[in-house]
């Protein structure tokens, strides 16, 4: 006990982290930012399972477990901490605060030895990973191991001065035994062990002294030191990483939040996305502060994985040191006079933002909830609309949608060939429809889509669905535009969509895309579009369910089901697809390696399909159609036409002609049978 010492200690570990979590806090506010602070039941509910809880952390077993452990033994010692500060100034002071040999000290007791064990086993585990096995998704840094280094020692001098401290004084602590003789004690495991190993060893009593006093004043100043390294470390998520899962996103994952105002911005010369890193906003500079850099993200990156110069990882990383760079330039000067300096180009490289396919694989992995979708696309919107920088590609893209409403460019009466031979209501024939069936550009427009566009209104004529279509009143509803940028041409789709489904008061939507279907669902609401959205296999599973349609002819094949990303982990439809398959006699359903929430993109998302594809080992699709076929499946099933365009030239690439590919609506159409009449019923 020296309360001198000890208050220094105190004084100097709080009042650095004070001043540098200050600035780190100042660093942060730079930016504006959404407003977190609603829904406070959601955001707790959400807390507990994220980041108490650790969900996440489970879909990677082994290191969710040592991660778990550490977590929680960090939060039960905390306590010991502060026990051993105050016992600086009294030595007496944990006997009035928990009460030795009571109830509740006792049980503390207990659990503090036995999370100071598991912590240490927890830290192993991070060790070999680091230094034996190596794991490609981990920054394998010195830093980390220093950190792992301090708190294995924090944890062993925890338990060396509980061990020296009931040899050196049995009767004040517990009821163990003499100074000769300790014995096990159940309250105090870890610390009745280390007594008898030291006991064993003979030390002198000045030794035993210093044991003592080693194991304290290292592990009350290792936890300041600890706490002042994190600000500067990728280890700042221990502080982090809670506030922000609860400060968490808690729009849908399909909206995008839309630029208020366009054409106002333009006026007041207001920048259209994001240029620099002081427009990320206060939320997003957490989210940088918050990565861990565990790799996960990368992990399923499906560009990463193919080679491409694309890493969630690296990105969040590269902002970030970017961030903190700049960090005296922001926290002194005012924003009028902070240097210009672009973020693509110096800071992240053109190929790393294009080559994302916003499959959000990154967001579903990444355990403490980091957000990447929204700051690719926000990047993407202003050099598309502030420099007009972009894959050439795209321009043919953006023109076809400005002109023709499509991507491609082609006349809007093509729209209506897919229904050549089917006697497919209008709703400007038909206005007392109850659905809307949208079909889609890739539906109206690509000859193997057609097929899906017929099957699904085959089908909905089968089971009596009163629907209509708009025809050649259908435009794109602007999800590629959005997703590479084009904010602008985006909104000006969205409104006139909405002014024609207005026109016709549709309240209902089938969409056969998912991109369509996450569009509708979750940003038309932005703009006065509000629907009840359906996608086709949600509909579809629930026909078969009611009776109204009824497979009967069997399919004998083995088929796998490829997961669109905008229905899977977008809008979390999973079961449905697999519903209908299985719905089909003989037809016996496969699951790929990744598949479900950790399905692998086609890589069409994200505007993808319209562009080429940056310089890599492989294609995304190639890659994917061969974890598809090496199921041993004879059929590939999907459910968005242009999943269903980038793996039939997965197949194509391969010279697979064996393995068909076809929509989930084509095969139930196969199994029920066409209807009688083409006739939609009323």
């Amino acid at each position: 006990m020296n309360p001198w010492i000890m208050s220094l200690v105190l004084l100097l570990g709080f009042g650095i982290f004070a001043w540098s979590a200050s600035r780190r806090w100042r660093l942060m506010t730079v930016g504006g930012g959404p407003n977190r602070f609603d829904q406070v039941g959601k955001r707790i509910a959400g807390t507990l399972r994220y980041a108490f809880a650790q969900e996440k952390m489970r879909r990677y077993p082994l290191a969710g477990a040592a991660h778990m452990l550490i977590f929680s033994g960090f939060c039960v010692l905390l306590l010991r901490s502060i026990i051993l500060w105050g016992r600086g100034f009294d030595s007496q002071f944990h006997l009035w605060f928990l009460g030795v040999g009571q109830p509740l000290g006792n049980v503390y007791s207990l659990l503090k030895d036995v999370f100071a064990v598991l912590v240490i086993l927890g830290t192993c585990v991070f060790v070999y990973y680091r230094v034996i096995k190596k794991l490609r998704r981990m920054t394998l840094s010195t830093e980390a191991l220093v950190i792992l280094g301090i708190i294995l020692t924090m944890m062993v001098s925890d338990i060396l001065y509980d061990a020296a401290n009931l040899i050196w004084m049995p009767g004040q602590t517990s009821q163990i035994g003499p100074y000769t003789g300790i014995q096990f004690h159940i309250w105090e495991p870890a610390g009745s062990l280390g007594a008898m190993a030291i006991e064993s060893m003979g030390v002198s009593r000045s030794t035993l002294n210093c044991l003592r006093h080693a194991g304290f004043w290292t592990h009350a100043v290792l936890v300041l030191v600890f706490l002042n390294i994190l600000p500067y470390s990728k280890h700042f998520h221990i502080i982090t990483a809670i506030p922000n899962v609860y400060l968490r996103n808690l729009d849908p994952p399909g909206r995008l939040a839309p630029i208020e105002d366009l054409e106002g911005k333009v006026e007041r010369e207001e920048t259209l996305g994001v240029a620099r890193i002081d427009q990320l906003g206060w939320k997003a500079a957490l989210d940088l502060y918050t990565c861990t850099e565990c790799g996960r993200c990368t992990d399923f990156c499906p560009a990463a994985n193919t080679g491409k110069m694309l890493s969630p990882k690296q990105f969040t990383v590269d902002l970030r040191n970017n961030l903190y760079e700049r960090q005296t330039e922001f926290i002194t000067k005012e924003k009028s006079e902070h240097e210009p300096i672009d973020l693509v180009g110096p800071v992240i490289n053109p190929d790393v933002l294009w080559a994302c396919t916003t499959c959000r694989a990154c967001e579903q992995e990444c355990p403490v909830m980091i957000s990447y979708v929204d700051k690719f696309v926000d990047l993407r919107r202003y050099l598309v609309q502030e420099k007009g920088e972009f894959p050439q590609d795209l321009a043919t893209a953006f023109r076809g949608l400005e002109n023709s409403g499509n991507p491609w460019g082609l006349p809007a009466q093509q729209r209506t060939e897919w229904m050549e031979g089917l006697e497919v209501p209008r709703f400007e024939d038909k206005p007392d429809a109850e659905w809307l069936l949208w079909v889609g550009c890739g539906p109206a427009f690509d000859e193997k889509a057609r097929k899906t566009a017929r099957a699904v209104a085959q089908l909905l004529t089968h089971a009596g669905v009163s629907f209509a279509v708009l025809g050649g009143e259908e435009t794109c509803t602007g999800d590629p535009a959005r997703r590479a940028g084009n904010e602008f041409l985006f909104q000006i789709l969205a409104q006139s969509n909405v002014e024609v489904l207005a026109a016709y008061n549709v309240k209902k939507i089938i969409a056969i895309c998912p991109h369509c279907f996450n569009t509708f669902k979750n940003e038309y609401p932005d703009f006065d579009g509000h629907y009840e959205v359906v996608h086709h296999t949600d509909l579809l599973a629930k026909l078969i369910r009611e009776g109204r349609l009824k497979p009967t002819q069997a399919i004998d094949s083995n088929v796998v089901y490829h997961d669109s990303c905008y229905l899977g982990r977008y809008n979390e439809i999973y079961d449905a697809p697999r519903e209908v398959l299985r719905s089909i006699p003989g037809l016996n359903v496969l699951e790929a390696k990744d598949t479900r929430d950790r399905g692998m993109c086609c890589g069409a998302g994200g505007a993808q399909f319209f562009k080429e594809e940056e310089e890599g080992d492989e294609r995304v699709n190639i890659a994917r159609t061969r974890q598809l076929t090496e199921t041993g499946a004879d059929k590939i099933a999907s459910a968005c036409p242009f999943c269903m365009r980038m793996l039939t030239d997965g197949l194509a690439a391969q010279d697979n002609e064996k393995v068909a590919q076809q929509d989930i609506a084509e095969l139930l159409l196969e199994s029920v049978g066409p209807a009688k009449t083409t006739e939609n019923k009323a």
